[in-house]
């Protein structure tokens, strides 16, 4: 065990890879507290994802339950990747302490909250994370915005007349993200793009006005 920790944490992306790898191919239980330690520090995408696919190959209660807890992480990225773990597990117990995070003030776990929100929202519950969604409306740059726009066109025809409403009221930043979302849910396949007009309202007005 010491020889695949070493590997792990190893100066080299590719041995941290092969490392991960490794431990998702033979799961070892022992080995939980070590992945999410690193999930929560290791600065490569390819690896984190590995040793996401690692942690969902061990016992999902168990990792579901050692993911909450980082939830509570002083770390940013310990909770982003907490929660997009989480989302791949698929309990759907784990709703509650997910949504905790929708507003978190650090974009990255904001956005890794709504699409967890979104992959563990049980039937019936759609319409009130759209509404907790929608109070995020004009926050971010076009690239956060865009990733909660597709969260919310992912919940369905209950987000269109919580859209509606805020397309009509708010900052000239949340009427035109509003739009723009109802815009990419009428066409999922279309790109995300404020108007024209809305574009222009924003930048003459202020976003927080």
């Amino acid at each position: 065990m010491t020889t695949t920790l070493d590997a792990l944490g190893a100066n080299d992306p590719s041995i941290r890879l092969r490392a991960a790898l490794a431990v998702g191919t033979d799961p070892d239980p022992a080995l939980l507290d070590a992945l999410v330690g690193r999930c929560a520090v290791e600065p490569d995408f390819y690896v984190r994802d590995m040793l996401t696919w690692a942690l969902t190959r061990l016992p999902a209660a168990d990792t579901a339950a050692r993911l909450l807890r980082e939830l509570d992480s002083e770390l940013p990225q310990a909770r982003s990747q907490a929660l997009h773990t989480l989302s791949k597990i698929g309990d759907r117990s784990t709703a509650p302490a997910v949504a905790a995070l929708l507003h978190d003030p650090h974009d990255e776990v904001a956005r890794s909250a709504w699409r967890a929100a979104v992959a563990l929202v049980s039937d019936g519950d759609e319409a009130a994370l759209a509404t907790e969604l929608a109070a995020e409306l004009g926050r971010g740059d076009h690239d956060l915005q865009r990733s909660l726009s597709r969260a919310l066109v992912a919940l369905g025809e209950e987000s269109v007349p919580i859209l509606d409403a805020a397309a009509a009221a708010g900052s000239p930043a949340r009427r035109a993200h509003a739009e723009a979302t109802l815009r990419l849910h009428s066409d999922p396949d279309s790109a995300f793009t404020l108007s024209v007009e809305a574009a222009k309202r924003v930048a003459m007005i202020g976003s927080d006005q």
